[in-house]
């Protein structure tokens, strides 16, 4: 379980796997200067609740990783997360599971993929 540090030190856990495409995802925004928000759906055994996080290129942000190893980024869920930007509630951290119906249920002709690194 990773760390998700946001502003002045504020921390969010997150699983690994799930961070290493949030931070693929949020920094292709980031480099295009975009401000938007990132929301996910806390677990129960975290007290239950969501949390939505303004983010701009302004506030500064890190992803603090507990492996030491990267993991193989899932295409299909990185095009997930950047469409669930494209709404009024800004990006939706969603399990990878449901990242394919997500694509599919909102594909778009004009879709465009994230350049991964």
């Amino acid at each position: 379980m990773g760390q998700l540090i946001y502003g002045e030190g504020t921390a969010y856990d997150m699983d690994d796997r799930t961070m290493s495409h949030v931070r693929v995802a949020v920094g292709a925004r980031l480099r295009r200067r975009e401000a938007f928000y990132v929301s996910w759906t806390e677990s129960h055994t975290t007290g239950s609740g969501r949390v939505s996080l303004w983010l701009s290129p302004s506030i500064p942000l890190q992803f603090r990783f507990n492996g030491s190893r990267p993991v193989e980024l899932n295409r299909e869920w990185l095009r997930a997360l950047d469409a669930s930007a494209f709404n009024e509630g800004g990006m939706i951290v969603m399990p990878e599971s449901e990242a394919s119906a997500y694509v599919r249920a909102r594909s778009r002709p004009d879709d465009q993929l994230i350049s991964m690194p």
